[in-house]
């Protein structure tokens, strides 16, 4: 179970995230030039270059031979090429280094594979998933709902050298921002207060990013990030939004691929972590069998994924990218 900062949370949410940057959309700017392309967040994990000049189809479902139609492939190694786009849909444009094509070149593990939960076991469910991330767990009973998203973000800002924007408010409200980590300073708690103290030299290294990201994932929360959301309209959902409700516990799924008709209307994919620590998955939709897209005609007032309800408000978009 994870470690709190008592005095403002006891028995602390296990879920937060923090940034995501969508080039092309109102956020961030990194260094005013155009986000480069991601690079492989870690060895052994292939991340696909982006074609800008393709453009995506909205009949690339996939006939069998009896003549049924299937949205996923299962030969496809990455979530674009695994998911299809259903008919009527184009996906929206992904600018090169974005975190949606990022997302979309993503290594999904083979076809059929069970979510593992961070003992090695399968979890109880294996109903509730299309598809895993190939996104290794860190150590621990840690990397959870929000978690997932914290390695997501994280490990997308690092692809791009963006290390100036990978920062994570902990329950308590105070930033950990990785510049500081990688100064050398490490997090002294006492009851609700926190400081940096400089405990280590300046290290760079991979190993020294992912032991920052667990640390934060010891202290962070899905409330802390709830108050820094303002809510998105589901008509202008975007990959990397939030269905979150904090409380203890909350929770949290990521919105990892979107798509739309000639009339505006969008259908996205989500994405999560859960408790105990597990996997990163996509998400089945309880309301088709076959289809894990979720449409926004087809929602009301409520997201019921398989595992958990959101209300259409809970969807968020994190501040910094609101404005």
């Amino acid at each position: 179970m994870k470690r709190t900062i008592s005095f403002f949370l006891a028995g602390a949410i296990l879920c937060m995230a923090a940034v995501w940057v969508q080039s092309g959309y109102p956020g961030i700017v990194l260094n005013e030039q155009p986000v480069a392309l991601a690079s492989a967040p870690w060895p052994g994990i292939s991340i696909v270059s982006l074609d800008e000049r393709k453009k995506e189809s909205s009949s690339d479902e996939r006939h069998l031979a009896d003549g049924e139609v299937t949205l996923l492939d299962p030969d496809g190694s990455t979530l674009e090429s695994r998911f299809l786009v259903p008919a009527g849909y184009n996906r929206l444009e992904k600018p090169a280094g974005s975190l949606q094509g990022y997302l979309r070149q993503f290594s999904m593990k083979p076809d059929k594979s069970p979510v593992l939960l961070y003992n090695g076991k399968e979890k109880n469910r294996q109903d509730v998933h299309a598809a895993v991330f190939a996104m290794p767990l860190v150590a621990g009973d840690l990397q959870q709902c929000a978690d997932s998203v914290i390695r997501m973000y994280g490990e997308y800002l690092w692809s791009v050298k963006a290390y100036d924007a990978i920062a994570f408010h902990l329950t308590n409200g105070f930033l950990m921002d990785y510049p500081s980590w990688r100064a050398g300073k490490r997090l002294v708690v006492d009851n609700n207060h926190v400081s940096w103290v400089k405990k280590a030299d300046y290290d760079e290294s991979r190993e020294s990013f992912l032991k920052y990201l667990r640390q934060v994932m010891v202290y962070a929360g899905t409330l802390s990030l709830e108050k820094e959301c303002t809510s998105v309209d589901l008509s202008q959902v975007l990959a990397g939004d939030l269905l979150i409700r904090g409380g203890s516990p909350g929770h949290c799924v990521m919105v990892v691929d979107v798509a739309e008709d000639e009339f505006g209307n969008r259908c996205f994919l989500l994405a999560q972590g859960y408790m105990p620590a597990q996997e990163f998955h996509v998400l089945n939709n309880p309301l088709h069998d076959d289809d894990p897209w979720y449409y926004s005609t087809e929602i009301k007032d409520t997201v019921a994924t398989p595992e958990y309800s959101f209300s259409v408000d809970s969807l968020k978009r994190w501040k910094e990218f609101s404005r």
